[in-house]
């Protein structure tokens, strides 16, 4: 009994061990499978096309432009999405997908803003930075870090809902 015990915990530390070490792996050294599979899992279910969403933030700072009352666009090419988000001003210069510290190092991907032309209830207009925001999921927040004039990056969580064809 004792050496069927032995061998059962013998088995699974083996199994621990062999899976700790499979994941230290570069991405870079990523088989063709795994690959498929990360690009699978990140692939939205709609059909290429326009549509619109509610772009929901943790914050009263970084939103959707007053105008388009919390609305983005959507755009999916080929499985891929990408939210269209307008904000108030161009006091938000920069965004990046993951978190603040992660946007700070070398070789990170910043998303960099586009000039969009808003136009208010009350006919006046203005211009303003939106951004191209890849989408993994729709429905589930995700984090997305920004960096303002004052040279500071900021952590917030964001949600893209109620997605509807344009």
């Amino acid at each position: 009994m004792k050496k069927r015990l032995s061998i059962i915990c013998l088995s699974v530390i083996l199994c621990i061990s062999a899976a700790a070490c499979g994941n230290k792996t570069s991405s870079a050294s990523k088989s063709s499978t795994e690959n498929s599979k990360e690009e699978k899992e990140s692939s939205i279910n709609l059909k290429d096309g326009t549509y619109s969403g509610d772009f929901d933030t943790d914050s009263s700072m970084f939103r959707i432009n007053e105008s388009l009352k919390g609305k983005c666009s959507i755009k999916v090419e080929n499985g891929k999405a990408t939210a269209h988000i307008i904000l108030n001003s161009k006091n938000i210069e920069k965004l990046f997908l993951g978190k603040a510290e992660d946007a700070k190092k070398d070789g990170a991907t910043l998303i960099e803003p586009t000039i969009d032309k808003v136009k208010y209830e009350d006919g006046t207009t203005d211009e303003v930075y939106g951004f191209d925001v890849p989408l993994k999921e729709i429905d589930k927040e995700f984090n997305l870090a920004i960096i303002g004039t004052k040279g500071k990056w900021y952590d917030h969580k964001v949600k893209v809902s109620n997605v509807n064809p344009q």
